[in-house]
């Protein structure tokens, strides 16, 4: 008897399982999944580079390999994606920016290596905001990635195509990096899952760097099932990453348990409720998504944090200076050939001074040691998410500036995060919550994510696209914002750029002056007055023999 597997949306566990029993061919999957990125990603543009021979090549390694008795696990003969920051031997690697337009790795990153020696068949690289930075640019060499749900709105950033291609089934998953939520971000606007583990646990050797202190990778899938099956290919210690960490790494999808009696949910409410105002939609998601996780037995009390401003403050500080670094030759020499998103944050590096990021350090480590009575306390913390996603028309450039990001508290203190839908608007768009466990206890994180998604149904709804419908026109938002800058500070931004040795045009001065009161605001905010044994979150250590 003949059987129909449907592949649109079939998740990596389910594909897994054909796999595994010989009922379904990697080939015929991969050739599925290009079919469909033909169709569809006109509409949405998650790639930036597609790899048809080189998958169906890995696809034919793997089914050989299944057929052999060679069965490597769960990862063996799935289609997946990368965002296009990390290296791939011999394949076009350009962080959606002009910088990088010919950018041609000779080997492969650390996650990528996993991800072959795993048995995975990569389409090719996805979409990202340049240099995992800013908003969708629409001066960069390749159009943003568009969200499934609605093509108008935007996917959030800057893991954009990788929430992107998951949700419109073009991947069964995908790698995302997490600087200050930009795994979390699109997976909320998408209505994906995505996961940024413990900061240390998945190697960032061969991805391209936005913020030493901060990057984390991370997969996006459909559900919390698959981010374990991912998870499960790509943790573990790397000596050619400084800040890897030699420890025990569970079996992942193990831990998955729709049984979460008597786990202890610390509710961080005063994240949505006091530091952010969210729509009515997103509020009533929370309270519902709290229900449920009461119904299934866990015990839920309210807990707090510091005010969200108070993390954005300190992550920004060092967040903008280490990104300035990384990028500041080619700033320098070439500024024209950045996209006005990536200035509008990363330029604001150059004024912070090395007294204001040692002192974001400092408080840095003071925050991660707060967080002890909470882990004490509670088994995970749960809080909201910035969705629904905006229209990519009403996105403006200086939005990361104006208002604290839900986000950023959880990669300040490091330990694992995942977001996964928790409901839709009227108009059809994702809802979706955080939730935040102890370092290195993602698998907690992950079995109360499990536990959610099998207790409700948001996991059997997906977006409608029709094949080779034509991609909805976008318009830019509008920029300049007519800020007034004064002439103080106006001199104070031309010092620092100075010193710095940008040579910027008129434009890119206007837009840094614009910047420059709220990054500087941020910068007298961070405490001064600490202990002199107060040490910094970033102090050397000498890594593991």
């Amino acid at each position: 008897m003949t059987i129909t597997i449907e592949l649109d949306f079939i998740t990596i566990a389910e594909a897994a399982d054909l796999i595994a029993e010989r009922k379904l061919s990697p080939i015929e999957l991969t050739k599925a999944k290009l079919a469909r990125v033909d169709a569809l990603d006109s509409q949405i543009n998650a790639f930036t580079t597609l790899t048809p021979e080189l998958a169906l090549q890995q696809a034919q390694a793997a089914e050989q390999d299944i057929t052999s008795g060679r069965y490597r696990g769960p990862m063996h003969g799935i289609p997946f994606g990368l965002k296009d920051l990390y290296d791939t031997a011999g394949i076009l690697t350009t962080a959606h920016s002009k910088v990088c337009i010919d950018n041609i790795p000779s080997e492969d990153a650390a996650v990528t290596e996993k991800l072959y020696a795993a048995g995975g068949v990569l389409l090719g690289k996805l979409a990202t905001t340049e240099f995992a930075h800013g908003g969708p640019s629409l001066d960069a060499p390749w159009p943003p990635a568009r969200n499934p749900w609605n093509p108008e709105h935007y996917t959030g950033g800057s893991s954009s195509g990788s929430a992107s291609a998951v949700a419109a089934g073009l991947v069964l998953g995908a790698l995302g990096t997490d600087t200050g939520g930009s795994v979390r971000t699109p997976a909320a606007f998408c209505g994906v899952t995505g996961l940024k583990p413990t900061y240390g646990l998945v190697s960032r050797y061969g991805v391209i760097p936005n913020s030493f202190s901060f990057d984390h990778c991370g997969p996006l899938t459909w559900t919390a099932e698959d981010c374990a099956i991912v998870l499960q290919a790509i943790a573990g210690y790397d000596p050619r990453d400084s800040a890897s960490v030699l420890c025990p790494i569970p079996d992942y999808r193990a831990a998955l348990k729709a049984d979460i009696r008597g786990l202890r949910i610390g509710v961080i409410r005063h994240f949505w409720e006091e530091d952010l105002q969210v729509s009515a939609e997103m509020a009533q998601a929370m309270e519902t998504a709290l229900d449920i996780l009461r119904r299934l037995g866990a015990k839920i009390e309210d807990a707090r944090m510091r005010p969200l401003q108070d993390y954005l403050d300190v992550k920004r500080t060092i967040g903008e200076t280490e990104i300035f670094c990384v990028h500041q030759k080619d700033l320098i020499a070439r500024p024209g050939d950045f996209g006005m998103h990536f200035l509008a944050q990363a330029l604001a590096g150059c004024l912070f001074e090395a007294t204001e990021y040692v002192q974001a350090q400092r408080e840095r480590r003071l925050m991660q040691a707060e967080m002890e009575p909470l882990y004490k306390k509670y088994d995970v913390l749960v809080t909201a998410t910035s969705s629904p996603a905006p229209r990519l028309d009403r996105h403006p450039i200086l939005s990361g500036w104006i208002k604290p990001s839900i986000y950023t508290a959880f990669s300040v203190t490091g330990g694992p995060c995942v977001a996964i839908c928790n409901g839709f608007t009227r108009d059809g768009l994702p809802l979706s919550m955080q939730i935040a466990g102890r370092p290195f206890d993602d698998q907690t994180v992950l079995h109360v994510a499990y536990a959610y998604e099998q207790a409700t149904l948001w996991r059997k709804r997906r977006p409608a696209l029709v094949a080779h419908a034509p991609s909805v026109p976008v318009s830019p938002p509008p920029h300049p914002s007519d800020i007034a800058v004064d002439a103080t500070t106006r001199e104070i931004v031309d010092q620092h750029a100075r010193r710095a040795g940008l040579k910027l045009n008129d434009m890119q001065f206007a837009l840094l002056c614009e910047v420059a009161p709220y990054a500087l605001a941020m910068a007298r905010r961070i405490r001064r007055d600490r202990s002199r044994s107060d040490e910094p979150a970033n102090v050397f250590r000498f890594g593991a023999t």
